[in-house]
């Protein structure tokens, strides 16, 4: 029988078989791709995708900072960019950016060519292709607000270029094609002066680093906020989460953060099937207690264990 991987096109970068991808993720949790393919360049990644069989199914992971990979792992192939999807330049009041960029080397990339309005990303875990992907954004600022348009390739390897229109843009929420792999994108700012652009880059950093367990394995926001910024009395995940009691909740090797109780961790010895889990054990507490149903920010993909379905949380992606 051929190996799944030899049924692939053949690539100038790697093509690994069932590859592992918890060290990829900041969880550190999750299975086995079936085939993980690192492109060497926009074009390496283009023809591999004009050629690749439209059955097999595409998967791009990018720092996988806001991702729970299944412990099942994940169907067909795995994209993951690298450095040459990773450059950021300036011009006049623009940054170009590539889709492996991360965010916070972006909103400095910014600050050091005297561009302002970029400072949020500082505080955005993961990279601009995420990023563009959910509308990421912090502290009243999104991704919408400073974008000017993006570069993918389709299914079949074709560039398409998009402006903000073409995503209809919401609250960590985009309409943008799922089958597109973005490259990058185009952001644009204000002039200001660079010192005084990276000292609100500093503060905004100190104030994750002091109220976001990120020193721990996690990954970003778990729940949307009920409300967008700017709603008058506004609700708030976190807020909900506490007062259902869930602070410090456990479930295998999973936990609710006591720090900040928008955050899931992985203790040590979790599987996906327990941070996914103690996710669905906050969204019932804080339904049962407020009414409210809680938004997964966090994606979940791939394949669940033979067993997983027992606990009944696969079917509540609302």
């Amino acid at each position: 029988m051929t190996a799944f991987i030899d049924r692939l096109p053949a690539v100038r970068g790697k093509l690994l078989a069932n590859e592992q991808l918890a060290p990829f993720t900041w969880f550190r949790v999750g299975g086995m791709a079936d085939a993980l393919f690192l492109p060497k360049d926009e074009a390496d990644l283009a023809e591999f995708l004009s050629k690749l069989d439209s059955l097999i199914p595409v998967t791009v992971l990018g720092a996988a900072s806001n991702v729970i990979v299944r412990d099942g792992g994940i169907a067909g192939v795995v994209v993951r960019l690298g450095p040459a999807f990773g450059k950021v330049a300036a011009d006049g009041m623009r940054v170009r950016a590539g889709a492996a960029a991360l965010d916070g080397r972006v909103s400095v990339a910014a600050a050091n060519a005297g561009i302002a309005g970029l400072e949020f990303f500082s505080g955005v875990p993961g990279t601009i292709g995420g990023a563009l992907r959910m509308n990421a954004g912090c502290y009243d600022r999104e991704t919408k607000d400073v974008l000017i348009e993006a570069v993918a390739l389709d299914r079949h390897g074709k560039r398409v270029v998009l402006t903000p229109k073409d995503f209809g843009f919401s609250y960590r929420h985009t309409e943008a094609a799922e089958d597109l792999i973005f490259i990058e994108a185009v952001f644009e700012g204000t002039k200001d002066e660079p010192a005084a652009i990276l000292e609100r880059i500093e503060a905004l950093k100190a104030r994750r680093e002091g109220t976001q367990p990120i020193r721990e394995k996690t990954g970003g926001s778990t729940f949307a906020n009920p409300d967008p910024p700017g709603t008058p009395n506004q609700r708030r995940a976190w807020k909900l989460v506490d007062e259902a009691g869930m602070r410090g909740a456990r479930r295998g090797g999973a936990q609710v953060s006591e720090m900040h109780c928008n955050f899931l961790i992985n203790t040590g010895d979790a599987t996906a099937a327990d941070i996914e889990g103690l996710g669905e054990d906050v969204r019932a507490a804080v339904k049962a207690k407020s009414g409210v149903q809680l938004r997964w920010e966090i994606k979940r993909i791939g394949r669940p264990p033979h067993d997983a379905t027992v606990e009944g949380f696969l079917a509540k992606d609302a």
